[in-house]
């Protein structure tokens, strides 16, 4: 038994695949979604979106949104979704000092601060990590 996975982004279509299973970046920790598994709606977080298939395994950045598990489909819908590889580690660590230098003088900037540097923190945690 398998399952089939869509991330769509505003721009596009980035996945529709067939596989075994996905781990999804919730906002409180990964879920691992297999087969028969019951429906679902979460919120994503951004992080680390793994695609299992046989012996081999995705990995894609995602900044967020949401995921709908239903009838072994799992449908993700996100702002941005980049496979790790194609990273920029340098860009990463320069979106990471952009977010520090942001202001957070009231409410909305420390928001807005905040959402920054957890995306920035998870490119750059991804661009470091070895994978085999």
């Amino acid at each position: 038994m398998t399952l089939r996975c869509t991330i769509v982004t505003p721009e596009k279509a980035v996945l529709d695949a067939t596989i075994d299973s996905v781990i999804l970046p919730m906002i409180d920790g990964e879920l691992g979604v297999y087969p028969g598994r019951e429906a679902l709606v979460g919120r994503l977080g951004p992080g680390e979106l793994r695609l299992n298939h046989g012996t081999t395994t995705d990995h894609y950045f995602i900044d967020g949104g949401f995921a709908q598990v239903k009838q072994n489909l799992v449908t993700v819908l996100t702002a941005k979704a980049i496979l790790v590889s194609a990273l920029n580690a340098e860009k990463a660590s320069q979106e990471l000092v952009t977010a520090e230098a942001l202001p957070s003088t009231n409410e909305l900037e420390r928001e807005k601060k905040s959402k920054a540097l957890a995306l920035a923190h998870a490119q750059v945690r991804l661009t470091q990590k070895k994978y085999a």
